[in-house]
């Protein structure tokens, strides 16, 4: 949207005054930090009605967790570029005043036998306190980052998350919710997936959840030492199945009408943006985005068919995604083999917009939460 002109700019001043100091006010600011395996990324957003408007962003690609699936620790090469990264995040906290905000770091950090240790070198050389939260927490709060874009006709929900470190699934039952509740049914998940007591409220069930050990970084760390690209991904796609065992409606066929399948992840929106043909990503495109498992399995064959080498320069994967986008891949082909689907809805929304949405409702500045 085009910046209103203010009243009277570009009017000579009837005195000229030495400029003042910049004082950031960070009042109505938010801000969340999305510390995960691979990334650290940041959005700094202010309310706005029922959503929000973000103010500024931070993406960087440290791979924190690189080597940790087979040393069980953060390396002292990882560390170092997660904390140049978090200065960084840490100046633009600064810059903007913020006040409020959530920090968190997810698998890497809950893995790492010296991860408490990483903690606390953050915040000794940073200033910056971070949070490492649970598997529950992370799927909710991605969850949460998806009611927009749940049609108004689904009846069972599945969203995955596919991260670095870990993948996350919940599966949803908005049956008994009325249509036009279902989206803010969603978003009172931010406080748990059990269903408060005395709560009449129109509730979405969560009927089963599982949090993967394993993302785009560690399952690629499962089966480096296979050298052919074909096989590699064959075998990361079914051994990531075989993980999914313990899923309650791992069995389940549900009916193609009233079931949607939300896909949020670097992983789901490259795949997206390959399908698009985009040489520069542009997320008002791939953002809600609806993708039928022909189109991706073909985005997915163009990938194996030309290779590593390919891959790594092809605009619409990107330097930082190339080297972990098969094993994405793997286990979206994966979950989309097991709950055969027409589509698969594109979120380019993940824990970072939960975070933010989970404490502007708390604090009660979006308009249309209540109740």
């Amino acid at each position: 949207m085009t910046p209103e002109r203010p009243v009277g700019a570009g009017a000579f001043p009837n005195s000229v005054e030495p400029p003042r100091p910049h004082k950031p006010d960070g009042a109505g600011l938010y801000a969340a930090l999305d510390l995960g395996t691979n990334s650290c990324r940041m959005l700094i957003a202010r309310p706005n009605g029922r959503q929000f408007r973000v103010l500024d962003s931070f993406s960087k690609s440290v791979q924190l967790g690189l080597g940790l699936e087979s040393s069980g620790r953060l390396s002292h090469g990882s560390m170092a570029r997660t904390v140049q990264a978090l200065r960084v995040c840490k100046r633009k906290l600064d810059q903007h005043g913020v006040r409020r905000m959530r920090l968190v770091a997810t698998e890497a950090c809950r893995r790492a036998r010296n991860g408490a240790d990483f903690m606390r070198k953050v915040e000794r050389e940073t200033g910056l306190v971070l949070e490492v939260i649970a598997p529950e927490e992370e799927a909710r709060l991605a969850v949460v980052s998806c009611a927009s874009l749940v049609a108004p006709g689904t009846e069972q929900l599945l969203v995955i998350d596919i991260g670095g470190g870990s993948t996350e699934l919940v599966w949803i039952d908005l049956s008994q919710v009325p249509r036009a509740e279902r989206a803010r049914s969603i978003m009172r998940l931010h406080e748990g997936f059990e269903r408060p007591n005395g709560d009449a409220r129109p509730v979405a069930r969560v009927v089963d959840w599982i949090s993967v050990p394993l993302g785009v970084a560690t399952l690629k760390d499962q089966f480096r030492d296979v050298t052919d690209d074909g096989a590699r991904f064959a075998l990361m796609s079914w051994f990531f199945e075989e993980q999914l065992a313990e899923f309650a409606p791992y069995s389940r066929d549900p009916s193609r009408d009233g079931f949607q399948i939300i896909g949020t992840s670097g992983t789901v929106t490259t795949v997206a943006a390959s399908y698009l043909g985009l040489r520069r990503y542009d997320r008002n495109k791939v953002d809600g985005l609806c993708m039928t498992s022909d189109q991706i399995d073909q985005v997915i064959r163009a990938y194996l068919q030309v290779g590593p080498e390919g891959r790594r320069s092809d605009p619409c994967i990107g330097r930082d995604r190339h080297a972990l986008i098969m094993s994405g891949a793997a286990i979206l082909q994966a979950l989309l083999r097991v709950w055969p689907t027409d589509r698969l809805s594109v979120a380019d929304r993940g824990l970072r917009e939960g975070l933010l949405f989970a404490q502007m409702t708390r604090d009660g500045v979006l308009r249309g939460q209540e109740g």
